[in-house]
C-alpha cells in the first residue's frame, strides 16, 4: 500500500518557493471594498478525511469568499429540489466571463451552469422559495459544514456588492422576463450579495469541502447532506465549471474539482482523500487567484495524486 505524502512538507515547500515567485494579477476592484485588500496575503490549508490538518501562511485571516459560496447554495438547494433543479439551470461550461449576459438571450433565460452569476442567481432564487429566512438558513449550513459556529457575513462587503450590482440585477431581470426568476429582484439581490460576502479563512474552507470529500456526508456530524449521486454530480459541475472560462485549463493543470472566488480564495478536493484551500487576492484576467492556481498545480504534481 502506498504511504500518504507528507502534506505539511509539501505545502511548506510550495509556500517557500512561491513567496519568491514574481507575483502577477490584481485584486478585484469592481467591488470597492475588495479593492482595499492587500494583494500580498497568502495562505494554504489542507484537511484530510483522516482528520489531519496542515496550514501555512495567512490561514487564520478571514476574507470574502465571493463565488465559492455558490457551492454551498447549490448543495443546499440541490438537497431540497433534487433533479428538478436542472430544468432551470444547465450543466455545461459557459466559455464566457462569469457575469456575461451574452448566452442568456439565445438560451431563453436558462443559464449555462450554476457556477456563473446568472446560474447562481437562479439557485439563490430557489433558496428564497424554500426558506422564510434564506440568509440565516445558508449561514447555518455553512457553519455546519465548516464546523465553525463563528462564520458570518461581512456586512460592509454585502453593502458594497449591493451598491455595485447593476450587472447582476440586469441578469436577474432578464431571467425574470423568461419566468426563470420567481421572487422580487430586490429580495434576490439582498440574499445573493450576502452569500457572496460570507467571511471565512482557508482553514474554514478546507474543512467545509470535507462534505464533498466524504461523498455528501458531513464528517463533523455524521449527517448525510447530499446523496452519493448528488455529491458526484456537484463534483462534476465543479470540475467542468468551477473556474469560469478557465475551467478547462484548471482541470488540465490541476486535476481536482474546485471553486474560485474574486476575493482570492480557491478550494479544491480529491474524493476520499483531502481538501485544500488557498488564499491569494491577486487575480488573473479570468477572475481566478494567480498564486492559488499555481499552488494547486504544484500540489497535485508533488503529491502525485488527483482525481485522474
Amino acid at each position: 500500500m502506498r504511504t500518504s505524502p507528507d502534506y505539511g512538507k509539501v505545502i511548506e515547500q510550495i509556500y517557500k518557493d512561491l513567496n519568491q515567485w514574481e507575483r502577477t494579477g490584481k485584486v478585484a476592484d469592481y467591488i470597492p471594498v475588495l479593492a482595499e485588500v492587500d494583494p500580498n496575503h497568502y495562505g494554504i490549508s489542507v484537511q484530510t478525511l483522516a482528520g489531519e490538518s496542515f496550514h501555512i501562511g495567512d490561514t487564520k485571516t478571514t476574507f470574502s469568499i465571493q463565488s465559492i459560496s455558490k457551492v454551498f447554495t447549490l448543495a443546499l438547494v440541490f438537497h431540497h429540489l433534487g433533479e428538478d433543479l436542472w430544468k432551470s439551470v444547465g450543466r455545461e461550461p459557459s466559455g464566457t466571463p462569469f457575469n456575461s449576459l451574452i448566452q442568456l438571450e439565445s438560451e431563453q433565460g436558462i443559464p449555462r451552469n450554476p457556477m456563473i452569476n446568472a446560474g447562481a442567481l437562479v439557485v439563490t432564487d430557489r433558496l428564497l422559495n424554500y426558506f422564510q429566512d434564506p440568509k440565516e438558513e445558508l449561514l447555518s449550513f455553512v457553519r455546519c459544514v465548516s464546523n465553525n459556529p463563528n462564520v458570518g457575513y461581512d456586512e460592509r462587503v454585502a453593502a458594497s456588492e449591493l451598491e455595485n450590482s447593476d450587472r447582476n440585477r440586469a441578469l436577474a431581470h432578464f431571467m425574470k422576463s423568461y419566468g426563470n426568476i420567481h421572487n422580487e429582484v430586490d429580495a434576490l439581490m439582498d440574499a445573493y450579495c450576502h452569500q457572496c460576502s460570507l467571511k471565512m479563512n482557508t482553514e474554514d474552507l478546507a474543512k467545509s469541502f470535507q462534505v464533498l470529500v466524504n461523498h455528501g456526508t458531513n464528517p463533523w456530524t455524521g449527517n448525510q447532506l447530499l446523496t452519493l449521486s448528488q455529491a458526484k454530480r456537484l463534483g462534476a459541475v465543479l470540475m467542468t465549471c468551477g473556474f469560469y472560462d478557465e475551467s478547462g485549463d484548471f482541470a488540465f493543470r490541476v486535476g481536482m474539482p474546485g471553486k474560485s472566488g474574486v476575493g482570492g480564495g480557491v478550494v479544491a478536493y480529491i474524493p476520499n482523500v483531502l481538501s485544500i484551500a488557498v488564499w491569494s487576492p491577486a487575480l488573473n484576467p479570468h477572475g481566478n487567484s494567480t498564486l492559488g492556481i499555481e499552488t494547486l498545480e504544484r500540489f497535485t504534481t508533488m503529491i502525485g495524486d488527483s482525481v485522474f
